[in-house]
């Protein structure tokens, strides 16, 4: 194993326990479905209008941004010793 390998490994492991903990630390999403219509629960909340500006919407672009980034570096470690030999 390289040291690229190494370090890839120890970067994909941390990111995976930080988006882990983000994952843990959102609430869940209110009804989403059909019931939601027959109850008459409503999209139009304060959470929803303030969509970016809340720490659920933080949270999430966060998560994303992780898992985004998580991807590349599985690529990467799995692609660099590829192109090494």
């Amino acid at each position: 194993m390289s040291t690229l390998e190494i370090i890839g490994g120890v970067v994909i492991l941390a990111i995976s326990l930080i988006i882990i903990v983000l994952c843990l630390s959102q609430e869940q999403k209110s009804q989403d479905s059909m019931t939601a219509a027959l109850t008459g629960a409503s999209a139009d909340s304060f959470y929803g209008k303030n969509e970016g500006r809340t720490k659920e919407a933080i949270l999430g672009k966060i998560t994303r941004t992780l898992s985004i980034i998580l991807f590349i570096a599985v690529l990467a470690v799995n692609i660099v010793p590829i192109f090494k030999k």
